[in-house]
């Protein structure tokens, strides 16, 4: 079976295309390396497609003799899309359009989406359920959610099986530290490494679900297959919360410099300030169940950055 990749020499998509190719699927990208690297690909045995998801004639030769399409591809990070709302539009709404056009086309078995939990925006209960309205707080989460509207309707109208998965602050190898619009594990990461405190947005207190790639992958595979899950919108996380400031201080002590004391800077606009999954729909429609703990990835991803682990 071929799967397309949109977004794969990105963070999350290099990872799933190793997982996709371990199992014996052929794995043709598209990627635009844009915000993705073509160093995520190193050792990675697939066909590489360099393109725009704007550009609708090569969405469709991407797409063509494909059975699934995993859609990562996007512009990812709510500061970017508060900076150009424009261009966050085009991509991930445009483009996922022209996926789903494309995939419709070319008798694509299902379309797996990849969402986000800014759809759900500062809402004020503690665990985050499919059964919310949204309240998107950035342009990146409505982008996200129209997105997600496409594919349900795709659905409903053309009979495309669609899924859409919302993910919860997926960290792990390969992550960008560089980028200005990086996460926060990786810039973390990065300043500890450096010998400089971490700097946290607000006062730490907010929190998040951070989950392992790994554990993302595997709701990927696992919506690609599942009988009863085409239509649906699912959280995928590991169903726990973590404050930033007990994610910095995780991190100096992995890193042995508990002595550098984090310091403050004001809250971003457009960040939420508590996110936590309930993945019971996940766990009954798909099977799924996290697989690697927040605090395994956590030492898997250090230890990466700082150059102990190579993963495969």
């Amino acid at each position: 079976m071929r799967c397309l990749i949109t977004g794969g020499a990105g963070f999350i998509g290099s990872n799933l295309a190793r997982v996709l190719l371990a199992r014996g699927f052929d794995v043709r990208i598209l990627d635009d390396l844009s915000t993705g690297r073509e160093s995520n690909l190193d050792g990675v045995d697939c066909e590489f497609v360099r393109g725009d998801l704007r550009d609708a004639a090569t969405v469709d030769k991407a797409v063509a003799g494909c059975s699934r399409v995993f859609h990562l591809g996007a512009l990812p990070s709510v500061p970017r899309s508060i900076a150009d709302p424009v261009r966050s539009n085009e991509v991930n709404v445009l483009g996922t359009l022209n996926v789903l056009e494309a995939s419709r086309r070319s008798g694509v078995g299902r379309v797996i989406f990849a969402s986000s939990s800014s759809i759900y925006g500062d809402q004020p209960v503690a665990v985050k359920s499919e059964d919310l309205a949204p309240r998107p707080m950035s342009p990146y989460a409505v982008s996200k959610l129209a997105a997600e509207k496409y594919c349900q309707v795709f659905y409903g109208v053309y009979g495309l099986e669609t899924v859409c998965l919302r993910y919860f602050n997926v960290f792990g190898p390969r992550q960008d530290p560089d980028s200005p619009y990086a996460a926060v594990i990786p810039i973390f990461t990065r300043r500890i490494l450096e010998g400089l405190p971490p700097l946290i947005n607000g006062d730490g207190c907010q929190s998040r679900d951070f989950t392992f790639v790994e554990n993302v992958v595997e709701g990927n595979l696992r919506a690609a297959e599942a009988p009863g899950a085409a239509g649906m919108v699912m959280n995928v996380a590991c169903g726990g919360s973590i404050s930033v400031n007990r994610l910095a201080g995780e991190i100096a002590r992995l890193l042995d410099r508990e002595d550098l004391v984090p310091v403050h800077a004001p809250a971003r606009p457009g960040d939420v300030r508590d996110s936590m999954a309930d993945i019971g729909l996940a766990r009954r429609v798909l099977g799924y169940e996290p697989i690697v703990t927040f605090e395994e990835g956590l030492r898997r991803t250090v230890g990466f950055m700082a150059g102990d682990t190579v993963p495969v």
